[in-house]
């Protein structure tokens, strides 16, 4: 595994293309193994999320692991409830006391709160000058999200955290993000398994001795977006991070992105209230 596979953000910090997501991972041992096992495997960029309620776990596996603070990417995030400029600053301090690390790199707004996203970017705007943490970013925010809040904002997001896959192929978000130089970031990447076996990615995952879901995060790399995969089982975990040593040709992506169904595992942020 290549570690150096990382993706420049636009304020000149490097986030690592591959990530463990700990989204639905129980709080307690299953979280502590799941980071250990994946710092073990050469991951250095962790996902969570204070509604997650896993992040000491995450912080004490990051403690526990021998890997250099240094050396770990460690994002969290704002829940809805947590949303403007007081609480938002409130959560992050929470957040740093719960992951018992010395600064996070990446802070981000869950979701997209209606007439609360604008105040709480202006708390993060804040943290991030006090140099609490290293990069600011957003999550599940669409076109109308992002546009809404440049109006406001004094700092362009670094990164955009959205449900990604050939299955849900957002490609004018994907492009609008480009533009303003926001890395993209996946989560979801796998589809929860629901197309794991769909015969069309089973054929093409055989043409390169590849998995489905090997191929699925490879994708989601040569769209130079940051892939944050779920797993709890070693074999999976280390099974995800086999993506380096091979390249989907042009003709082979262009089939996968033919896919696009509008399939989504998660909520729709263009119509939740």
């Amino acid at each position: 595994m290549d570690t150096n596979y990382n993706i420049r953000m636009n304020n000149g910090l490097d986030i690592p293309a591959l990530g463990l997501g700990t989204y639905l991972t129980d709080p307690g041992d299953e979280t502590y193994k799941a980071v250990r096992a994946a710092l073990d495997h050469e991951y250095r960029h962790i996902d969570t999320a204070s509604i997650y309620e896993n992040e000491s776990d995450v912080g004490r596996a990051i403690k526990d692991s021998g890997v250099p603070r240094e050396n770990i990417f460690v994002t969290t995030k704002l829940w809805n409830t947590d949303q403007g400029y007081d609480k938002a600053l409130l959560a992050f301090d929470k957040s740093m006391k719960e992951l018992d690390i010395d600064y996070i790199d990446l802070f981000m707004i869950h979701w997209p709160v209606a007439k609360m996203r604008n105040e709480s970017w202006k708390a993060l705007e804040k943290i991030y000058r006090d140099g609490k943490v290293k990069a600011i970013g957003v999550s599940n925010f669409m076109v109308k999200h992002l546009e809404n809040l440049l109006e406001d904002a004094s700092i362009v997001p670094a990164v955009n955290q959205i449900e990604f896959t050939p299955y849900l192929y957002q490609k004018e978000l994907l492009d609008y993000c480009r533009e303003k130089d926001i890395v993209v970031e996946a989560y979801s990447p796998l589809t929860r398994g629901f197309k794991l076996e769909d015969p069309r990615l089973v054929g093409l995952a055989m043409k390169y001795g590849k998995t489905p879901a090997q191929l699925l995060l490879r994708w989601i790399l040569q769209h130079d977006m940051v892939a944050l995969p779920k797993s709890t089982r070693v074999d999976r975990i280390k099974e995800n991070a086999d993506i380096y040593e091979f390249y989907i040709s042009s003709g082979d992506m262009k089939i996968l992105s033919s896919f696009n169904e509008g399939f989504r595992v998660a909520w729709n942020p263009s119509t939740i209230p």
